[in-house]
């Protein structure tokens, strides 16, 4: 859980940082996530990272926050203006320090939970532990489309494993939430990791596998890039399903870039 939590603060540090050094045309530029602009961005993290704090310190404020979310929702109005409109008025060096607050405490709180500990969330309970990495799946894609737009690459994440082995464990998910067969058998996953090394999940093969770059599996899973701008491979009828559908992240199926569209030149 420690370790879960030095590199979730670790990557909400990071990208607050990035945000502190936009001007304000930068923080209205659209970027490549259905025009969403850094302000949107980070609108979308602190109003989950607020109701993420209730969950783990509030259950009560969290269940009513959660129902009135559900009420907006029902009404048709998007995610992205109910972040709007909580934050309204307020401009992105504001917004950053009231998110670098709430994500801090956050932090906090998990850090004290048993990873097993359940939380309630907008799906499922979740364990302490998956809910942190859930979090830090979320700031890391999002946190993507902010250095996207600046056209400039980010440093090595700490949480970059933990995002790529949330990417492989949602194998199934992927397929269950289109309603569709999960076909067996599961690939073979051997990632090249920043240092060099590898890390691999499953049973070894050739047949069924998904091999390639570790940042590059990320930014698929999290359906930043089309799976033809990386530099993965791959082969079997599953990983050849699931490399053009796969979401490691919860909520209605999705479908990630079209090819070229955030390249890896960008």
């Amino acid at each position: 859980m420690k370790t879960n939590c030095d590199d979730l603060l670790g990557e909400y540090r990071a990208l607050a940082d990035l945000c502190d050094t936009l001007t304000p045309a930068q923080w209205q530029t659209p970027t490549d996530f259905y025009g969403w602009t850094p302000w949107d961005e980070i609108a979308h993290l602190a109003y989950f990272d607020e109701t993420a704090l209730q969950a783990a310190t509030d259950v009560a404020a969290f269940a009513a926050g959660k129902q009135a979310l559900s009420q907006q929702m029902a009404r048709g109005e998007e995610i992205s203006a109910v972040a709007r409109a909580h934050f309204s008025g307020v401009d992105g060096p504001a917004l950053v320090a009231r998110w670098r607050r709430n994500h801090e405490a956050l932090v906090a709180a998990l850090a004290r939970l048993d990873p097993k500990a359940r939380l309630p969330w907008y799906g499922p309970d979740m364990s302490a532990r998956s809910f942190a990495t859930a979090r830090l799946m979320e700031t890391w894609a999002h946190g993507q489309d902010i250095w996207d737009v600046l056209g400039r690459t980010r440093g090595v994440s700490p949480g970059l494993r933990h995002i790529a082995h949330l990417g492989v464990t949602t194998y199934g998910w992927t397929f269950v939430n289109r309603q569709l067969p999960v076909p067996q058998p599961a690939p073979y996953v051997d990632l090249v990791a920043p240092d060099g090394s590898h890390w691999t999940w499953g049973e070894p093969s050739t047949s069924d596998c998904v091999t390639g770059p570790a940042l590059d599996f990320a930014l698929l899973v999290t359906q930043r890039r089309h799976r033809d701008d990386t530099a993965l491979h791959w082969s079997g009828d599953g990983a050849e399903q699931w490399t053009a559908i796969a979401q490691c992240f919860a909520g209605s199926p999705a479908d990630g870039p079209a090819p070229g569209v955030r390249g890896r030149a960008r």
